[in-house]
């Protein structure tokens, strides 16, 4: 397997265009979280027995929806050339590589993790070593063990599940915890994990490819490793202050 042949642009091409759109280009991206945000604040109601339940969309149909739009304000921001686009699609593609489809694969995973039972599995095993009750290791363990699933599994979704079920209710929940402030506190500590791996290939493997960085796959990792651990301390410190009020 080697990259297939495609015709790249100039670097004249590259710079006018870079000057004619400007910070216009960031446009498409805020606006598939602004479409999202908005979207998810519709309702309609499901009748089931006679009785309506007011519904809101499926995550999937907001950011599909939201995407959408952000193609059309994209083109209409541009103006490409449709074999330009092509091209250039091709060349990212092939510099991005397998790496595209590994979201999509470790989200499964997660899904697959998590009715297999890995989540019990788990709760087993930290249940023999940490006594119950005692909130303070609960949490760091919690906090650490969404950390290091969502490095070994590129994905804090993926993790969530599994962790929250085996450590987080158990450990946490169940000791006196807010639900909705230790399940929102639990999810944003995945995301440390998510600063530091490479199987995160999207956040960053990605860019190090399309900005063609000096070190490959490690550029943006050592950049957000000190923020990461930095950010650890302040999820633990916080899901003790204010997830048991």
């Amino acid at each position: 397997m080697k990259i297939g042949k495609f015709q790249e642009s100039t670097p004249e091409f590259r710079k006018a265009s870079s000057e004619r759109i400007g910070t216009k280009i960031f446009v498409p991206a805020v606006t598939v979280g602004l479409i999202a945000l908005i979207l998810s604040f519709v309702k309609y109601d499901v009748v089931k027995d006679g009785v309506a339940t007011p519904t809101a969309l499926n995550g999937a149909i907001m950011t599909g929806v939201a995407c959408v739009i952000a193609l059309v304000l994209a083109f209409v921001i541009c103006k490409p050339k449709i074999a330009d686009t092509k091209e250039d699609t091709s060349r990212l593609l092939m510099q991005v590589g397998a790496a595209c489809l590994l979201p999509q694969l470790l989200g499964a995973l997660g899904s697959v993790f998590a009715e297999a039972g890995v989540g019990e599995v788990i709760s087993g095993m930290i249940s023999s070593v940490v006594p119950q009750g005692n909130i303070v290791v609960g949490v760091i363990i919690y906090v650490f063990g969404m950390v290091i699933f969502t490095m070994i599994m590129g994905n804090a979704f993926a993790a969530f599940t599994v962790i929250t079920a085996g450590i987080g209710v158990p450990f946490v929940i169940s000791q006196g915890g807010n639900p909705a402030i230790i399940g929102v506190l639990g999810m944003t500590a995945g995301y440390c994990g998510t600063l530091m791996t490479p199987m995160a290939a999207n956040f960053n493997i990605v860019p190090c490819a399309v900005l063609e960085t000096k070190d490959p796959k490690w550029s943006v990792i050592k950049a957000q490793i000190p923020m990461a651990l930095m950010m650890i301390v302040v999820h633990i410190i916080l899901m003790l202050a204010i997830g048991f009020k």
